[in-house]
């Protein structure tokens, strides 16, 4: 997927930028820093700009119905326009929490202020090593960069844009990110028929709900991770991010190692058999085979993944015995358009005549087991996770090919908010910005100084634009989430201070 830039990669990575939106460097070289500038300039909690305090956001520009529509390029291009884009990021993006959920603290700590962000400009230039104390700072530099997107990187050893000062370019390296995984549905296009490439559907969406759940209840109960978000890539995909302290202090070697504990599948399409396990299995593939299980019969209901003659050949190649695949052959040959979910179903039934002499039953069911994990275990893209200098698109942006913002798809464990979650209904970043004009309509708000008034002049609380749109759920989802997180923070350096305390009591020396 496009979501996520390796870090070495050669093609304009290390444009360097002003540092805009950082305090003016002083003449010894150390950045001065207003105290005023570490907060909000305005005493309100709320970091949304409201409604009334905005001009009107452009109305999405719907063709007649009797126009053709427009052309894909076109559409895409009014995603990415500047103008909507500074709208989004001035009045909807949630800027405050994705600061608290990086930073680990309401208060301005290195675990930001020494965090790389990147950003994708609307030329194509790719900036990197930007880096912020705040996230006014941030949001500040975004609305003068108007990007497209941006992505998240490690916290380093030094502030990275000070990473070319330093004596040894070696004492620049990252120290702590989360673990991150990616899952494109394009990985799935040798047995998804429904869709190919860059388009989905719910049918093919299916993959991906099953993957958030076989990997998610791993991460927890396998490894003990507690702060996972699954987040909507905005077109075919998911990301994971598991933000528990151990996971983001986990060195290269062990996020390699998490990876591979989720690489079931070997090989490419052409090959042989792509799942062949040792057995007896590993307890994460037998609960793994009983979360798929159901979902296989969905897939072969879906897909017909063996009704063609190419699908079917491939299924009998999985199977370990030649009299039967014989017998399975023949019997097809006479019922060409017989279904997937049916032929599957032969295999036991034309095993059980005994038309095999030589029919080894347990090695049957093996390669029934190795067939039904081959069409529905994760296919992640593993190099995403492998490293702590890998960038990953921030949760939030909005997609310039669909216009689709990447919102949180479960960020609690709750996999019914994965059964439930549909890509095709994530709102479009022009459907927010129109959903907020409406609002202010319907609820006949004015603006009389800072405050929002009902038409009988009384004032009432000010509402943030998100609450006013589809976009509330998921704001509201990644708040709990980093609350969640933030206490455990809390908690965690409380126990270590008062571990320290009672060592340091015993063990002090004059």
């Amino acid at each position: 997927m496009n979501s996520s830039s390796p870090a070495g990669s050669p093609v304009k990575e290390d444009i360097e930028l002003p540092d805009a939106g950082l305090p003016d460097a002083a003449p010894n070289g150390d950045a001065k820093v207003a105290l005023e500038d570490l907060f909000d300039q305005e005493d309100s909690d709320n970091e949304f700009p409201t409604s009334s305090a905005m001009p009107s956001s452009p109305p999405t520009q719907t063709p007649p119905a009797s126009a053709p529509s427009a052309p894909a390029a076109a559409q895409s291009e009014s995603y990415s326009d500047p103008n909507i884009m500074r709208q989004f990021y001035d009045r909807l993006f949630p800027f405050r929490t994705l600061f608290h959920w990086l930073n680990h603290s309401p208060k301005p700590g290195p675990d930001f202020g020494n965090r790389e962000f990147a950003f994708t400009l609307s030329n194509d230039a790719y900036l990197r090593y930007q880096s912020y104390l705040t996230h006014d700072l941030l949001k500040k530099d975004i609305l003068r960069l108007n990007p497209s997107r941006f992505e998240i990187g490690p916290v380093y050893t030094t502030n990275p844009r000070d990473r070319k000062t330093l004596r040894k370019s070696s004492m620049f390296k990252p120290l702590s990110k989360e673990i991150v995984f990616d899952i494109d549905l394009t990985d799935y296009d040798d047995i998804r028929s429904c869709c190919t490439k860059a388009n989905i559907c719910g049918r093919c969406w299916s993959f991906a709900t099953m993957a958030i759940r076989v990997v998610d209840v791993a991460l927890r109960d396998d490894f003990g991770f507690e702060h996972i978000m699954w987040v909507y890539s905005g077109r075919r995909g998911v990301h994971a991010w598991i933000s528990d302290k151990e996971a983001r202090e986990l060195d290269d070697e062990k996020r390699k190692a998490i990876t591979g504990y989720f690489e079931v599948l070997k090989g490419g399409v052409q090959g042989g058999k792509r799942v062949n396990l040792r057995r007896p299995l590993h307890p994460h593939i037998v609960r793994s085979l009983e979360i798929l299980k159901p979902h296989f019969q969905q897939v072969l209901a879906d897909q017909e993944p063996f009704q063609s003659d190419a699908g079917q050949e491939r299924l009998l190649q999985l199977l370990p015995d030649k009299a039967l695949n014989d017998a399975l052959r023949k019997k097809w040959a006479s019922s060409p358009d017989r279904l997937s979910a049916r032929k599957w179903a032969d295999i036991d039934a034309l095993a059980a005549t005994g038309i095999s002499k030589t029919l080894d039953t347990k090695a049957l069911r093996e390669a029934k087991q190795d067939i039904l994990l081959e069409y529905t275990y994760p296919r992640l893209d593993v190099e995403v996770g492998k490293k702590r200098n890998h960038l990953l698109k921030s949760p939030f942006v909005v997609h310039p090919g669909t216009g689709r913002v990447c919102v949180p798809i479960t960020a609690s464990g709750d996999m019914s908010q994965a059964e439930e979650f549909d890509p095709l209904t994530v709102p479009k970043v022009t459907e927010l910005l129109n959903e907020v004009d409406a609002y202010g309509k319907v609820n006949g708000e004015v603006q009389v100084g800072d405050s929002n008034l009902v038409p009988d002049g009384v004032s009432v609380r000010q509402t943030p634009d998100w609450e006013k749109t589809r976009l509330k759920p998921y704001v509201e989802a990644f708040d709990a989430f980093v609350r969640s997180l933030m206490k455990s923070e809390t908690v965690r350096v409380k126990r270590e201070r008062d571990e320290d305390g009672h060592t340091g009591a015993d063990g002090m020396e004059f």
